[in-house]
């Protein structure tokens, strides 16, 4: 199994993974909006894609390949629905793990319609072969099919009507240049403000029939990593919770105590994240310690804290990667309520990797 799947099913099941499973899947399609107007945040992207997409109508040509990237559960896909909606055009959706040889990628583009969206998910784990036909393929509307064997192989120009590509990465790093320079329109999906999820909240509850307050949403999105499917997520176990525990109606109230049952503090960590933390700061004193060692700690696998757990806790400033290894911040002893030990605070410790 590639390492990508197991953290992403070790985010799947964790209520603030940014992963999807299937219930997310399921009600993120009754969520997602349908157009660029009804969808909320990333306004420059927004405006940015609105003009493309109204440019390629005004000439009555398919819309350049477009490329999103960004962490997961920002709407990348959503967006790929909205590129199919907004050209009048449907979309066939795929994966770059699917596609595994290039005679996968040539069955996909043999069949697509003129003006089709072909939105490729996770597009930097696509193969090395299939890589190099998309070139062809974006570029030139063509790919070339090799027919048999050896020294008797015949490439057979296949030629292709017009079509979109939309690659979305989580990874952009890791795409080659070649690929990425073949997108006419390259947009990266920032984390949303906590005002941005509120609207967000608002809205799946008006759709899922929930009667929540401004505070109860704030409560929730300020919880929500700055993800709008967190925040989704956090909004139906909230709604269970008041449905069961109480009228229904979310308030500030209900919403802190339904995600302190579900572990989810104020900033959003749950329990593995303070895991880390607590080990960080009451075993190892606040660090330096290696990777290795602070996984042990924990009893999680190295690439589980790594890839799962920092990513997040460095993004909030809880805790710094440095060459002697993890380091707790001033933030993370408050956050946790913890004293710092003396030598943490200037002198020989902790404090000198924040100095200077």
């Amino acid at each position: 199994m590639n390492w990508d799947d197991t953290t992403d099913e070790t985010a799947a099941d964790r209520l603030v993974g940014a992963s999807a499973d299937r219930e997310d899947q399921a009600v993120e399609a009754a969520l997602r909006p349908k157009d660029l107007d009804e969808f909320i945040g990333q306004e420059k992207v927004r405006e940015q894609l609105d003009l493309v997409l109204r440019a390629a109508r005004t000439r009555g040509a398919t819309a350049d390949h477009v490329l999103l990237s960004g962490a997961p559960g920002l709407g990348k896909t959503t967006l790929s629905m909205i590129i199919a909606a907004e050209m009048g055009a449907p979309i066939r959706i795929t994966s770059g793990p699917a596609i595994q040889h290039a005679g996968d990628l040539a069955a996909i583009l043999s069949s697509l319609q003129e003006g089709e969206v072909l939105f490729l998910d996770e597009i930097h784990r696509m193969s090395r072969p299939a890589e190099e036909m998309l070139y062809m393929a974006m570029e030139d509307f063509r790919v070339d099919v090799i027919v048999g064997k050896g020294p008797g192989a015949t490439a057979i120009p296949l030629e292709l009507p017009p079509f979109t590509l939309v690659g979305a990465t989580t990874r952009a790093g890791l795409l080659p240049p070649p690929l990425r320079d073949r997108f006419g329109f390259t947009a990266h999906m920032e984390f949303y403000e906590p005002a941005e999820l509120q609207r967000v909240i608002h809205r799946s509850a008006n759709l899922l029939d929930v009667e929540i307050g401004a505070d109860g949403a704030a409560e929730i999105a300020g919880r929500s990593r700055g993800t709008p499917r967190i925040a989704n997520r956090l909004l139906r176990r909230v709604r269970d919770y008041a449905q069961v525990k109480a009228d229904g109606v979310i308030t500030r109230e209900i919403a802190a105590a339904a995600l302190k049952v579900y572990e989810v503090d104020a900033r959003g960590l749950d329990r593995l994240d303070r895991g880390v933390l607590e080990a960080l700061l009451k075993l190892f004193g606040g660090g330096p310690v290696g990777l290795s060692t602070l996984a042990v700690a924990v009893g999680e696998e190295r690439e589980t804290v790594e890839e799962v757990a920092e990513p997040f806790l460095v993004r909030e400033g809880l805790l710094a990667r440095t060459p002697r290894g993890r380091v707790a911040t001033p933030a993370a002893w408050t956050h946790l309520g913890l004293t710092p030990p003396g030598r943490t605070v200037g002198g020989n410790g902790q404090g000198d990797l924040f100095g200077a």
